[in-house]
């Protein structure tokens, strides 16, 4: 059930999308409306889409977050989310990124899907996603709060797009039925290696497709033929600083890589 007003949502999408384009963080919404519901932060989070295709943004997808113990713990919460994806949020392996350009980025490693036909029956199941897939990825995804400090509770980081920023995603693999639960990715950020696999994600990436699916429907969507949908992070997200490269490197699946820079270089 919404507790705020449309202009409420509204305002605050446009706090986000300002946060957004000036790299300042905004405080939390949970902490200023205490009040707000699940409804009330997808509302905020369809205003500030509204916004992203006000100004000519191509929709290229969705995002699931939260979808791993690593994840649920690092953030303190407790049920997964999703988040939209945008043509100009994708890029591709070996992009670099400028850390300017964020407010306090992290760095996820996940498999990405491409889903061949719609899907939007709210009984969806993980074997669905695996009959409509059509090419999987290794992938990297951004995050960035533009919420003070990471200090998100679930309604902020829904609100906030699911904390999602960019994704860089590697070589598409065909889907050839391949098992995707055993899957293991080797995490590298510096000095820190985390080795996962896919089974993190809700027993199965498929899985992960299969909640987004199925919690798009309680909205009346779901994803369409082409989506490229992020399916969550297998292990713990790891700060993106100036001079780091970051590399998921996957069994079956290739791996992908960015480097972060300082000094407004994105390509």
């Amino acid at each position: 059930m919404l507790h705020a007003p449309h202009a409420v949502h509204e305002h605050i999408a446009g706090e986000l999308w300002n946060a957004k384009n000036a790299c300042k963080a905004i405080p939390p919404i949970s902490d200023r409306y205490p009040e707000f519901t699940a409804q009330d932060a997808y509302a905020v989070q369809r205003c500030l889409r509204a916004l992203e295709d006000k100004n000519g943004a191509v929709h290229a997808g969705y995002k699931i977050g939260a979808t791993s113990v690593a994840i649920q713990q690092m953030f303190g919460v407790d049920q997964p989310d999703f988040g939209f994806l945008t043509e100009d949020m994708l890029l591709p392996d070996g992009a670099r990124l400028d850390t300017g350009r964020f407010i306090s980025p992290k760095v996820e490693g996940e498999i990405a899907f491409r889903i061949g036909a719609d899907l939007s029956d709210p009984r969806t199941t993980a074997a669905d996603v695996l009959a409509v897939t059509t090419e999987v990825y290794p992938a990297l995804e951004v995050l960035d709060s533009r919420i003070e400090n990471w200090d998100i509770a679930w309604v902020d980081t829904v609100a906030d797009n699911a904390s999602s920023a960019m994704a860089v995603v590697g070589a598409a693999v065909p889907f050839d039925g391949r098992d995707l639960a055993a899957e293991t990715m080797v995490f590298e950020s510096g000095d820190s290696v985390q080795t996962a696999k896919g089974s993190a994600v809700l027993g199965h990436p498929a899985e992960s497709v299969a909640c987004l699916v199925r919690m798009l429907a309680s909205f009346g969507a779901g994803i369409g033929a082409g989506d490229l949908v992020l399916t969550g992070s297998l292990a713990a997200a790891v700060d993106l600083e100036a001079g780091a490269t970051v590399r998921a490197s996957f069994g079956s699946l290739g791996s992908v890589s960015l480097s972060a820079l300082s000094g407004r270089v994105l390509q």
